[in-house]
């Protein structure tokens, strides 16, 4: 990878502990803002850079939401322009590890997850020179405060990196908002902070959002989340007159007993996912409950003689995934479910015609209309209500289309060409 040129933000952000530097004194650095300026890169280079300039035979922590994404957003691009500037790394896998060398001084850099309130035990017992924090928005604050207190090695700084999130998110509060109490730099990047990006690839950006979500990821604000989840939903652009011949088909299925059950048919073709069909049970409207083995009917009359490559299950739906199991016809695997992160992708997939809706699908189409934001929580939290068909669609939208799940698992996917 070869840098042309950097922007006066990324330049503060490699340089900003330089002797000669006015920030040298600070503790820590803290970036936030758009997707695509530029953050990440500029900070994991300056974070490696400074250690190896200050340190030697020393603990740091690389952490992000999980080692998986950890690994690549940060590690897989960052050590080929570590070997070309003449560092040498060297990285453990089994061990969490990445050994870097430079010249005469060699020190650790232990890979996290800080995926929930658990993960702050992983780190517990390190004494670090410093520890870099990527995606720290979305780690549990005992994570981030414990790798905090980590850092008692004579030095040390903390690197914290984010988009942003709902403005009462804990991170806003206590460390954007305090940063100059806590004698951190804080920089805001927009994506024009970012020379590599095109103004054709930052128009494209600013088209696959809308709503929080823009505000958010392109425009960099810490803003809250209200309203309709899928403002921009409408007839004219996402909704399909007629069934397609499809190629390949999948079924996705959010469980409920008291709640309703849905399931939709989603088929490919021309490189769009359509749902050509759905099934929606609400015991309330119906007047009674069904049998896992009466849901299980319901699946084969959607799939009919068809070919469905997987069904994609609520995760939390055990005995219905045995059930399906038991009868031996579908694979069955259970769903990627983190809401927030699902509901932006679905909102790429809708704004990027990847999936579209037919016509007849009701159920889906209705709850488009109803599906809202809780406008109570201090959490951005869609509304426990009219969400049935929006989390089969969330589900097939996360497991599929975005292939590989960060806990392990392989689904086949299509490439739109």
């Amino acid at each position: 990878m070869k840098f042309e040129t950097f922007s006066p933000k990324q330049l503060k952000v490699l340089t900003w502990w330089c002797k000669n530097s006015e920030t040298v004194n600070s503790d820590g650095i803290i970036c936030d803002g758009a997707v695509r300026s530029g953050k990440t890169m500029c900070m994991s280079i300056s974070f490696i850079a400074w250690a190896m300039g200050n340190f030697d035979d020393t603990s740091f922590a690389l952490c992000g939401k999980t080692v998986t994404s950890l690994r690549r957003n940060v590690i897989t691009p960052l050590l080929p322009v570590l070997t070309d500037l003449g560092f040498t790394c060297r990285e453990k896998i089994s061990k969490g590890l990445v050994e870097i060398e430079f010249g005469n001084t060699k020190n650790r850099f232990y890979l996290f997850g800080g995926r929930d309130e658990s993960s702050a035990s992983l780190i517990q017992g390190l004494t670090l020179g410093g520890v870099l924090l990527d995606e720290v928005a979305l780690m549990p604050r005992s994570f981030v405060e414990q790798a905090v207190a980590r850092c008692s090695v004579t030095g040390s700084k903390l690197w914290f990196n984010c988009n942003p999130e709902n403005p009462l998110h804990w991170f806003n509060k206590e460390w954007i908002e305090k940063a100059k109490e806590k004698n951190c730099v804080y920089l805001h990047f927009v994506m024009e902070d970012n020379p590599s990006l095109s103004e054709s690839i930052i128009e494209r950006y600013r088209s696959l959002y809308s709503g929080a979500f823009f505000e958010r990821f392109v425009e960099g604000r810490w803003v809250a989340a209200e309203g309709l989840v899928y403002p921009f939903f409408n007839g004219k652009d996402n909704v399909y007159q007629g069934i397609p011949e499809c190629e390949k088909f999948y079924i996705s299925c959010d469980y409920g007993t008291v709640n309703p059950f849905s399931l939709g048919l989603w088929g490919l073709c021309d490189g769009t996912w359509y749902r050509i069909d759905e099934c929606y049970w609400s015991s309330k409207r119906e007047g009674n409950q069904k049998t896992d083995e009466e849901y299980y009917e319901m699946l084969e009359e959607l799939a009919k003689d068809r070919t469905i490559e997987a069904v994609i299950a609520d995760p939390s739906a055990v005995s219905f995934m045995e059930c399906v199991r038991r009868h031996g016809r579908f694979k069955v695997i259970p769903a990627k479910n983190d809401v927030n992160d699902g509901i932006r992708r679905v909102s790429e997939a809708l704004k990027g015609n990847r999936i579209k809706i037919c016509a007849h699908c009701s159920d889906i189409i209705r709850e488009f209309g109803l599906y809202r934001w809780e406008s109570s929580s201090s959490k951005d939290t869609p509304r426990k209500e009219h969400d049935h068909a929006m989390d089969d669609m969330r589900y097939f939208v996360s497991t599929v289309l975005y292939g590989r799940a960060d806990d392990g698992f392989m689904v086949i996917v299509t490439e739109r060409t």
